[in-house]
C-alpha cells in the first residue's frame, strides 16, 4: 500500500516509502505455522475429542493475530521526502509524526548482529521539532535510509540558498540603456569595421539624433 501522494505538498518530492522490515510479524508467522503444523497432523492421525476444537480455537486466533500484524506492517509508513520525514502508522486509530529536513540535527542508526544480517535495525533522529528524539525500529537497511536523509538534506539546503540568491537578484536594477551618443559611436565603430556602409551609419545616425 503505497504513501498517498495526495499528501504531499506543491513541489514535493517522494523519496522513499518503506514498510517496516517483514521480521516485525515473523512471531505470528511462526506461531501460526506451528499450529497449522499440529492441526495437520490431528487430521493425518485421526485425532478426535475436544482436542480437536481447542486447535481450530487456537488456529482461528493466530490467524486473526497474523492479520491485524500483516495490517499494521502495510499501514505503517517511513517516508523520506525533499521537505520531510514523514512516519504514519494505525490501521483504524492513527499516529504521524513529521519533522522538517531543516530542523534535523543527526540521524543515529543501530544494528544488532542478526540485524545486519537480516538487513533491518533501528534509526534515531535528533532534531529541533517538538518531538526531540524520535525513534523508528525495524527500518529496512538503515545505514542506507541515513545517508539518503543527509543527501536530501543537504539538497534542501541547496534550494533554499538558491531561492534567497533569486530573490535578490529579483531586486538588482536592470542595467541602463546606452545613450543616444553611445549608440552613435557604437554605429561608427561598426561602419569602420565594416559592417555598416557609410549611407547606413548616416541614417540611423539620422535616426538617432531625431530622438534628442
Amino acid at each position: 500500500m503505497p504513501y498517498p501522494e495526495e499528501n504531499l505538498h506543491t513541489n514535493e518530492e517522494l523519496v522513499l516509502d518503506l514498510h517496516p522490515h517483514w521480521w516485525t510479524i515473523t512471531p505470528s508467522i511462526a506461531a501460526l505455522a506451528v499450529v497449522l503444523t499440529v492441526g495437520l497432523w490431528a487430521v493425518i492421525d485421526g485425532w478426535e475429542g475436544p482436542i480437536n476444537y481447542l486447535i481450530a480455537v487456537v488456529l482461528l486466533v493466530n490467524l486473526v493475530w497474523f492479520g491485524v500484524r500483516y495490517l499494521q506492517l502495510v499501514t505503517t509508513h517511513f517516508v523520506l521526502t525533499s521537505d520531510r520525514v514523514i512516519y504514519r502508522s494505525g490501521v483504524l486509530a492513527k499516529r504521524g509524526v513529521e519533522i522538517p529536513l531543516e530542523s534535523i540535527n543527526a540521524i543515529h542508526f543501530s544494528q544488532k548482529l542478526w540485524e545486519r544480517a537480516l538487513g533491518l535495525g533501528d534509526l534515531k533522529v535528533d532534531s529541533a521539532s517538538v518531538e526531540g528524539v524520535s525513534e523508528f525500529e525495524n527500518i529496512r537497511k538503515p545505514n542506507r535510509v541515513q545517508n539518503e536523509i543527509y543527501i536530501q538534506m543537504e539538497n534542501n539546503e541547496n534550494r533554499k540558498f538558491d531561492r534567497v540568491a533569486q530573490g535578490i537578484n529579483a531586486h538588482d536594477p536592470a542595467p541602463a540603456a546606452p545613450s543616444i551618443p553611445e549608440q552613435i559611436a557604437q554605429l561608427a565603430q561598426l561602419r569602420d569595421q565594416g559592417h555598416l556602409t557609410a549611407e547606413e551609419f548616416e541614417a540611423k545616425k539620422a535616426e538617432l539624433l531625431g530622438r534628442m
